[in-house]
């Protein structure tokens, strides 16, 4: 153990610290989301309303390999911060390397298992006659070689949490761009269809594993490959912490085929449609979310692990302000730009158009909640409380909500579908505050008995 060494966040007041994390974070997830916009557009003026619900349908299995990223590269990355806190660097280096052997192996061997299955998982997922050609094109390039973007995803988090925010920005920045230029390239000059655009995402992520791989080559960097034994109680907490991560991208899974499928039964194919253009604005803000939380993250994991409680609770209080502030900015865009929003992707039918921009106003609410949600569970995700961090991943993008889009629409028809995040972004909220709520009242009841 190094009792000498000294964290960057030490010599930083937990406002500069926040923020330096928070820009390049948020910036980085922006860029990304600005990819996956432009990604839309061009693929909707270029192949139409059709091969974007293709490419809707058969995104839950790119949003597969994210979760898998997360699950492992969060939970390793939380009990490195933790470790770094404790300043046991040797711990450190080997969660590291554990990690990103084991997010290797499980994508690639999920990767390749799922591929022999392809056709009966693309209409598992909601595909009809139409949509399969574009989905089975797009997933037959995710499944083969979507490993690459794991392994690129989860080192992006162990860079930022070894105290270098702006290279995992850099990387951001870099599969954004490439991706664009190379989407453009398969689209428009070689006409590779859906086949090019799931093509142009593992180049693009290709390249930003080089832009990580500089990190490697800073005086800073603790990051380094080292010998370790498989450590089953070390493997439990990592993978107990990581999987409110997973559960939280597997829910966008869950959001994706639940709401294509109610989506398909009541509306058809444009129905299909008018999602999958409202799913691609609000993964922009998902997106921009996860970055306040991954500005978050490494500090509270970090203070955790140095026993610094105000500093935890400092930042959990900065992180919920801004997320609920940046909650209500977007109600209010959203509501009033939201006709335009929806232009940008297509000139679709008047069915498409009008549903999506209907929907947009009614989810937008949702907004409201999310960020705050999001902040807690990494908060408790961040401090060992596995089991809270799990129930609000859970409850608002799976139990609640599906329970509510099941019931929803026999009553309200679209709307119904619209309401489902809303309301269980809410109702999590709640039970949030419940908690914190029996929590004083145990703590005023053992401060009494004692």
């Amino acid at each position: 153990m190094n009792t000498n060494w000294t964290h960057p966040l030490e010599g930083q007041s937990v406002g500069k610290a926040f923020i330096s994390y928070l820009v390049p974070s948020v910036l980085g997830m922006l860029v990304v989301a600005f990819n996956f916009i432009i990604d839309g557009i061009m693929v909707g003026h270029k192949l139409g309303s059709t091969a974007m619900a293709g490419i809707g349908i058969a995104s839950p299995v790119y949003t597969l390999f994210v979760a898998m990223s997360l699950w492992i590269g969060m939970g390793g990355a939380t009990l490195y911060s933790n470790a770094m806190g404790r300043k046991d660097i040797t711990s450190a280096k080997q969660i590291f390397t554990k990690s990103i052997m084991l997010i290797m192996l499980v994508t690639v061997a999920i990767g390749y298992v799922a591929f022999t299955f392809k056709d009966k998982l693309v209409y598992s997922l909601g595909a009809n006659a139409e949509t399969f050609p574009f989905a089975s094109d797009y997933m037959n390039i995710m499944l083969l070689f979507g490993f690459v973007f794991t392994i690129e995803n989860a080192l992006s988090i162990f860079v930022r949490n070894d105290g270098n925010p702006n290279t995992s920005m850099y990387a951001q920045i870099t599969f954004a761009v490439a991706n664009i230029i190379i989407n453009y390239i398969t689209l428009y000059v070689l006409e590779w269809g859906v086949r090019g655009v799931a093509l142009g995402t593992i180049v693009s992520a290709s390249l930003a594993l080089l832009v990580l791989f500089t990190h490697f080559f800073k005086k800073t960097n603790n990051l380094t490959f080292t010998r370790f034994k498989w450590n089953n109680k070390l493997l439990a907490s990592l993978l107990l912490i990581g999987f409110p991560s997973f559960l939280a991208e597997l829910g966008m899974s869950v959001f994706s085929v639940s709401h294509n499928i109610s989506m398909d039964r009541i509306a058809g194919t444009d129905g299909v449609a008018s999602f999958t253009v409202l799913n691609y604005i609000h993964g922009v803000v998902l997106l921009a979310f996860l970055g306040l939380a991954s500005a978050a993250q490494p500090l509270i994991s970090y203070y955790h692990g140095a026993n610094q409680i105000i500093r935890v609770q400092q930042t959990i209080r900065l992180a919920t302000k801004t997320a609920l502030a940046c909650g209500l900015l977007l109600l209010v865009v959203v509501q009033i730009g939201a006709p335009y929003f929806v232009q940008i992707f297509g000139n679709f039918s008047s069915g498409v158009t009008d549903n999506a921009v209907y929907g947009l106003r009614i989810f937008t609410f949702a907004y409201v909640f999310m960020g705050v949600n999001f902040v807690m569970s990494t908060y408790f995700q961040s401090v060992g409380n596995a089991k809270m961090a799990i129930w609000i991943t859970a409850a608002r993008e799976m139990i609640i909500m599906i329970a509510l889009i099941a019931v929803l629409p026999s009553f309200f028809g679209v709307t119904g579908v619209w309401l489902a995040v809303p309301l269980s972004e809410m109702l999590v909220l709640a039970t949030i505050a419940l908690y914190y709520r029996k929590r004083s009242l145990t703590d005023r009841v053992h401060a009494l008995q004692s």
